[in-house]
């Protein structure tokens, strides 16, 4: 799958300072033009740090791009996991009325995806 081999190179653990690390996770986002964002984790010391999938989804917000098709997320240890819930909230505030159409991988192994909407029952909008 094109998500998976674009997190899986852009993940890449080191220490940026001595107050940064990133890298640790990534995630791959495909918008509804098709294109492929990626993004990693950003740890800071003073938690101003961003997650993998709002880095990701902040590119593609930059480039142009305001609609989520699918996510996927991948630890150092190339296993899937699925968005936390800052990165939900801001996709679903992305979306409003379509987070069925947000596909999210939970497991790349089994090929298990659910919908945004399953990831976010009840949202409070």
């Amino acid at each position: 799958m094109a998500l998976y081999k674009a997190a899986e190179k852009a993940l890449y653990p080191r220490n940026i300072s001595s107050y940064i690390e990133a890298g640790g996770v990534s995630a791959a986002v495909e918008s509804f033009s098709g294109r492929i964002y990626t993004g990693v984790c950003v740890d800071t010391a003073c938690t101003l740090g961003i997650c993998a999938e709002r880095n990701a989804i902040l590119t593609m917000i930059t480039d142009g791009d305001d609609a989520i098709r699918r996510v996927l997320t991948i630890e150092q240890d190339g296993r899937t996991r699925p968005p936390c819930g800052a990165c939900r909230e801001l996709m679903a505030q992305l979306m409003p009325g379509q987070l069925h159409a947000v596909e999210v991988m939970i497991d790349y192994t089994t090929g298990k995806t659910v919908t945004l909407d399953d990831l976010t029952p009840q949202w409070w909008l």
